[in-house]
């Protein structure tokens, strides 16, 4: 038997690649996208500039953002063989398992022939997606065909809420919209962008590595913690419950979603900057509670376990707080990181080699071999 390597179980600590898009926890704190803080993009950037940096490599100026804006507007008409597959999903199947399908059954309709098509194919992603999650929601739930071209909001996160809720919404919702899907973005080598790469080396289209990556976002270490945090805090009344509730929780050794990560040590830097939005959000709105819950569970946290709330935490209220369902939670997570996804993608593409490791084997010594009528 081979001795196993010093490799940490989920290769934590290794390094598997390079990559210029992103760096995660450098001082034990930091993210940047292509070099840019993630704090000053959140403050200042729309969504779309951010998205504009990772897929074609530059912060746009104001006439490239136009253009990049006006292109994924044009971009919005959902194929009708994609709403014939959208109209058959029920209502009870899981909105991560929408997009996927979506996506792949894109793939078939318009399918990445060539390499130099994938920023198109990546274009178009980013403009349908909102449209595929708030087609199959609308139709699924209240028997509403969405006209998925109607509406003229020009970002993408004001778009997704306009076709959600049927009205034009505010601008505080659609700078949180903003923030939000710039935190989301790019992680670097986290497990469904490392899923795309992976598919990537092997040559595949964009289609398939997306839809690959989709599948790995879908599991609940992954994604999810938001809509798993929502549904802690949701029927917790009063900080104090929260408290009482928490301590037990905790003192039964259970797992509390939205808290730690596996890469920063000291603070997500994510958190701080969501978190000034929920809290705009809830006064905005007349909430009563549970933003005050929210903060009480993670002085809990801190105090007791020395563990800081992770970009997931307070995005969960902020997304309550606009209206939007728990169960679409992760899939706002899928419209922002495809531009993450697709930028490595490209970034695996220009540079590849199939991605190949080894394991350390743990079985059995050899064996000889034993007839059928003489085993057992």
């Amino acid at each position: 038997m081979s001795c196993p390597s010093s490799a940490g179980a989920g290769l934590r600590g290794q390094s598997a690649g390079s990559t210029a898009l992103c760096t995660v926890g450098k001082t034990g704190t930091g993210l940047t996208y292509r070099g840019y803080d993630i704090t000053d993009l959140a403050n200042h950037a729309q969504f779309e500039e951010v998205a504009h940096l990772l897929l074609i490599g530059h912060l746009p100026t104001q006439r490239e953002l136009d253009n990049f804006k006006a292109r994924l507007m044009d971009l919005r008409s959902l194929p009708p063989a994609l709403t014939e597959v959208l109209e058959r999903i029920p209502a009870t199947a899981h909105p991560m398992d929408v997009l996927r399908t979506g996506c792949s059954m894109l793939g078939n309709i318009e399918p990445e022939q060539e390499f130099t098509q994938q920023l198109a194919s990546a274009e178009r992603m980013l403009a349908l997606f909102p449209a595929i999650i708030a087609y199959w929601y609308r139709f699924s739930h209240h028997g509403v065909r969405v006209d998925t071209q109607q509406y003229d909001e020009d970002s993408i996160g004001g778009y997704f809420l306009a076709m959600l809720s049927d009205q034009a919404p505010s601008e505080l919702f659609k700078q949180v919209m903003h923030c939000s899907l710039i935190l989301y973005a790019e992680h670097e080598f986290n497990a469904s962008t490392f899923t795309a790469r992976v598919c990537a080396s092997t040559l595949s289209d964009l289609h398939s590595c997306i839809t690959a990556a989709i599948g790995s976002l879908r599991g609940p270490l992954h994604g999810g913690a938001n809509e798993a945090a929502m549904a802690m805090i949701e029927p917790w009344t009063t900080a104090e419950q929260a408290e009482q509730h928490l301590l037990r929780m905790l003192a039964e050794k259970q797992t509390i979603m939205g808290f730690g990560h596996a890469i920063y040590r000291e603070c997500d830097p994510r958190n701080a900057l969501i978190k000034q939005w929920a809290k705009r959000l809830s006064e905005q709105v007349g909430d009563s509670h549970l933003y005050a819950v929210s903060e009480r569970v993670e002085a809990v946290m801190q105090r007791e376990k020395n563990l800081f709330c992770n970009a997931d935490f307070f995005h969960a209220s902020a997304y309550h707080f606009m209206g939007i369902p728990t169960k679409l939670f992760t899939p706002i997570f899928v419209l922002s990181r495809l531009t993450g996804w697709a930028a490595h993608v490209f970034e695996q593409r220009a540079n590849n080699r199939i991605i190949r490791p080894s394991a350390d084997y743990i079985g059995p010594e050899p064996q000889d071999w034993v007839p059928i009528d003489q085993r057992g």
